[in-house]
């Protein structure tokens, strides 16, 4: 063992003698990856055969997805909804996902701060999506004090906010496939693998109000996450609506709390909070509609993806301004996906704050069991031009005394209340004695 032992070691020796003095190879060096405006290099060229016009921002959707102001001869009506081309922008308008809050606000700041917009086709005509009613189109902005023209559909591939979508078949191709590939290798925001600072990633889907109101049926029993404005607290319920910029109205949800909350919790649940809702989505028979239930705020844990949060104090309450007829009769357009649905305006309007004026009640109906909390409450049935609307009231006190149906009936009034679904139809429901007048 002792002759091994040195043997060993005189090899040792021997090795360590023969490297000595060799100079050590250093590692390669990673290579550059220069971070390269390619918007800037691309130029606008005004006389290409494409079709183009100059616009101006009707509302903002989301990061691809932009409705303009055009003329009359491009498009009817005057509102060109533009899809972005070569672009996939992640979801900030239905289900919320990574980074689609970021790249829709990318859009809005980069079209606000501009002095000249022009929308531009791939070739020689105004070309529709799949889904048949928005334009495939390249978005350029001039900011102001600046002469040159950016593309904006380059810009949001460059900044690793949108994901390729068929961007190596059109106009401006070769481009776009450096931009995608500048922002892969530079491991920007989508492609950086690190986690959006404006995503939550707790264990709810998080949604939007309009996705939630328009696809009610599929979240049953899901536990969700939406932000909304709160805009009537109410028998141990709150309801929370938020504005839609493509439809043009707001859509809201009932959220049952009931005596989980104290302290902060309720705090944040105050008129006029935006706040953000963690709860399951579940069916109440007794109403006849879907609420929000399950909510939670741990003031140990104010982190907590599950907690409810307060975002914004102070947010002015506009009701809706509906008709009877628009009420009853109108409808609105809800893109979802490459699908377009049509849903009454009675039904989008679930659950948010609407205002009606000069209609004339024609009868009523009062809840007289004195054993009961509604007592005292009104069901009216009240009209104009033709159309006729449910409006159901609590009780309303005025200076102690309860208003009756004397106070009511033959009158023309006008409210304001929340819109929710008795016997599966349509009503108003008017909470205090301030939100109806007498005329």
């Amino acid at each position: 063992m002792k002759r091994i032992f040195l043997f060993s070691l005189f090899c040792l020796l021997l090795l360590l003698s023969c490297t000595t003095g060799k100079k050590e190879e250093a590692l390669p060096s990673p290579p550059v990856v220069e971070d390269v405006d390619w918007a800037e290099k691309l130029e606008y060229n005004e006389n290409s055969n494409s079709a183009k016009v100059e616009a101006t921002v009707k509302s903002y959707i989301d990061g691809d997805t932009v409705h303009f102001n055009v003329p009359e001869n491009v498009v009817r009506g005057g509102i060109l909804k533009a899809r972005f081309l070569a672009v996939n922008t992640p979801e900030s308008t239905g289900k919320i996902e990574e980074w689609g809050k970021a790249a829709s606000r990318f859009t809005k700041e980069k079209l606000m701060g501009a002095d000249s917009i022009i929308v531009e086709s791939d070739d020689g005509a105004w070309n529709l999506d799949s889904t048949g009613s928005r334009y495939l189109v390249w978005v350029w902005y001039r900011t102001r004090g600046e002469e040159k023209y950016r593309c904006l559909n380059l810009e949001l591939l460059q900044s690793g906010l949108a994901i390729p979508s068929s961007s190596a078949n059109n106009r401006y191709g070769s481009w776009c496939q450096n931009a995608i590939s500048t922002a892969k290798n530079l491991k920007k925001c989508i492609w950086s693998g690190a986690k959006d600072p404006d995503f939550f990633y707790g264990d709810a889907v998080e949604v939007t109000l309009k996705e939630l109101r328009t696809n009610i049926e599929a979240y049953d029993s899901v536990k969700v996450a939406f932000e909304g404005v709160v805009i009537m607290n109410s028998n141990n319920s709150v309801y929370i609506e938020a504005w839609d910029e493509e439809t043009g109205c707001p859509f809201g949800i009932p959220v049952y709390y009931g005596y989980s909350l104290s302290g902060t919790g309720l705090e944040i649940l105050q008129s006029g909070n935006r706040v953000r809702i963690v709860g399951s989505v579940q069916y109440y028979a007794a109403g006849g509609s879907y609420q929000i239930s399950g909510l939670k705020y741990r003031e140990m844990k104010p982190d907590d993806p599950s907690n409810i949060r307060l975002i914004e104090k102070g947010v002015e309450i506009l009701p809706f301004l509906v008709s009877p007829l628009s009420f009853n009769g109108e409808s609105v357009e809800v893109e979802s996906g490459d699908e377009v649905k049509t849903i009454a305006l009675s039904d989008a309007l679930q659950g948010t704050l609407v205002e009606m004026e000069g209609v004339l009640v024609e009868d009523i109906y009062t809840t007289d069991n004195r054993d009961s909390s509604s007592f005292g409450a009104m069901t009216m049935v009240a009209s104009r031009d033709g159309e006729r609307v449910t409006v159901r009231t609590m009780p309303l006190y005025e200076n102690g005394r309860l208003l009756t149906e004397e106070d009511f009936m033959g009158k023309e009034i006008s409210f304001s209340g929340v819109v929710g679904t008795y016997d599966g139809k349509a009503q108003i429901q008017v909470f205090r004695p301030d939100d109806i007048t007498v005329r």
